[in-house]
């Protein structure tokens, strides 16, 4: 009798306690925090960082064969625009900053597209549209990728663009095997796109999405690769594929024209930064929204973080609430530059910071906030980063925007048109109001490090609004909490949603917080005691690369636990 207790004993508790040693997603590591997948990457010659390892592993061919760090991110670009589709291709738009080693400074890069001339703000009341749909022909902006390829390679590529787009082009032909994330969204993205002409011809052979570690051809956008590589960015810009695109857009309701895309080109623009705990923190200016990450960043300056500890219910409240501060200045005034004086400086300055820290409640969330009055005194993606011998390092992100993009997939080119536009406000007098030949508001945001006139680090998050609370988390735990550059990223995550939105949607209720698995239940149970709405979420919390230089010259890279990815080096 005496056995057959301790056996029930030994079956019931053994089990019980081994499923409660660890944390969800604990690792059993010597060195390293529990949470933390992996080493990070350690490499001298050159590092490459994607969320699609074959991406990862053409960067490193190119910059084997001679290429800079730019020529590898455009042909890994590339590579993840047939790959990836759930999260890229040349119909989208892309930002970079790049570190020149030679010139010892930044450099930013705004390839977005604007939208249709021929599209008025009258249109959509006169259509009884009170928001810009999320597909099909109405939020399409001109595609911005390809411009940006080609301005990125004439300032810094070494290699010639054929050589640069020749492995995507292979892969094309050839195919390869699509991996488990991006088959799962694929999939999702079917339902909802399908009906878009092009679309089932292009990404749905045998009349379905592939399923995970099917090979899949795309032999339509080797054919587009080809051209643009032999023609240059004018090649689809105002060439064939030009004619094509507008072709199609007037053929299937749509206003994107020819003048349009022979109109359009990027911008060279300064990178903004604040200080925070010594370190310089580097983001674009609008139309994006990158200097959120700073507004957060700035606004917990103020507070002792690495004393409260990461996994506290006061830094997660003190977060959330600096977050949905910055986010109220997000909805009011990031836009596009050319339409309206954006108050950059006095939005991302240490005294504004210092007026939005005194409304935090330090035990109490806020049901809503007001936007500053600094104007009065004046879903999907994808994230590489680069790095090469010379110490050149590009920190690029690039996308469709919402899943796959419109569903508008133009004849034989292989690709869908963004739809990007769907960003723009439809209210009257808004800094983001929707206007002929505009910019909509951008989410996609590359993220750099430097410190005293070093580069540091290059990082970035995709994943739409998550990025500038993710880029803050990612600096945090770093400089606050002291993790090394893959366990900042695999660190549970803290999501805020439902603040105010630049479309024009307001917060009246505090939005809620989602936080991944790792979090104690104590900490869960205090924030709602201090007025904060929990949600439970599997898959909003972005996906991370990075690569850091060390003082010697040796790179470490760090990769998503969460996605597809790799980095890698030599």
């Amino acid at each position: 009798m005496k056995s057959t207790i301790r056996f029930f004993y030994i079956a019931i508790l053994v089990p019980f306690l081994l499923s409660t040693a660890a944390p969800a997603g604990a690792y059993d590591r010597v060195n390293s925090e529990g949470f933390a997948s992996r080493s990070p990457v350690l490499a001298r010659n050159g590092m490459a960082a994607t969320s699609q390892p074959l991406a990862t592993q053409i960067a490193l061919d190119i910059l084997k064969r001679g290429g800079s760090a730019v020529d590898a991110a455009i042909a890994a670009n590339a590579a993840q625009g047939l790959m990836e589709p759930t999260g890229s291709g040349i119909g989208g738009d892309l930002f970079a900053i790049v570190w020149s080693a030679d010139d010892g400074k930044l450099y930013g890069l705004n390839a977005s597209g604007r939208s249709p001339r021929a599209l008025t703000f009258e249109y959509f009341a006169q259509n009884h549209l009170d928001k810009i749909p999320s597909h099909g022909p109405l939020p399409v902006s001109a595609p911005g990728a390809v411009d940006g390829w080609f301005e990125l390679h004439k300032k810094f590529g070494r290699l010639p663009m054929e050589e640069v787009l020749a492995p995507a082009i292979d892969y094309a032909e050839k195919g390869f095997p699509v991996t488990q994330l991006v088959a799962y969204y694929w999939n999702r993205s079917v339902p909802l796109l399908e009906k878009y002409p092009g679309f089932r011809e292009t990404y749905m052979p045998n009349g379905r999405a592939p399923m995970e570690g099917e090979i899949f051809r795309n032999p339509r956008l080797a054919k587009t690769y080809s051209a643009i590589a032999e023609g240059g960015r004018d090649a689809f810009y105002k060439g064939e594929i030009a004619k094509k695109i507008a072709a199609y857009m007037q053929d299937n309701g749509g206003f994107l024209s020819y003048d349009d895309l022979a109109a359009h080109q990027s911008e060279w623009v300064e990178s903004v930064s604040t200080d925070y705990r010594g370190y310089d923190i580097w983001e674009l200016p609008p139309n994006g929204q990158g200097i959120a990450a700073l507004q957060i960043l700035n606004i917990l300056e103020g507070y002792d973080l690495a004393a409260l500890g990461r996994t506290s219910p006061e830094y997660i409240h003190l977060f959330a609430e600096a977050k949905k501060l910055a986010f109220e200045d997000r909805a009011k005034y990031y836009a596009d530059p050319a339409f309206n004086e954006i108050p950059v400086r006095q939005l991302i300055s240490k005294k504004y910071a210092a007026e939005r820290r005194k409304l935090i409640d330090s035990d109490r969330a806020a049901k809503r906030y007001d936007a500053g009055n600094e104007a009065l005194r004046h879903g999907d993606t994808i994230y590489l980063t680069v790095a090469d011998k010379d110490g050149n390092m590009v920190s690029l992100i690039q996308s469709n925007y919402r899943g796959m993009g419109s569903g508008m997939t133009p004849g034989d080119l292989g690709f869908i048109l963004q739809d990007r536009g769907e960003l723009f406000s439809l209210e009257d007098g808004h800094f983001n109001q929707y206007r002929p030949g505009k910019r909509p508001f951008h989410t996609i945001i590359p993220g750099f490090i430097t410190k005293d006139g070093e580069p540091v680090m290059s990082f970035g998050v995709m994943g739409g609004a998550t990025q500038p609370q993710m880029h803050a988390q990612i600096v945090i735990n770093m400089l606050d909490f002291g993790l090394n550059i893959q366990e900042a990223g695999d660190a549970p995550r803290i999501l805020h949603s439902g603040s105010s939105q630049p479309t024009g949607e307001m917060m009246l209720d505090g939005g809620y917080i989602s936080l991944e698995d790792g979090f104690p239940m104590e900490t869960r149970r205090r924030l709602v005691q201090m007025g904060h709405q929990l949600r439970f979420e599997s898959g909003p919390y972005g996906g991370y690369q990075a690569i850091m230089r060390s003082g010697n010259g040796v790179y470490q890279g760090a990769s998503e636990s969460r996605k597809d990815g790799q980095a890698a080096g030599f």
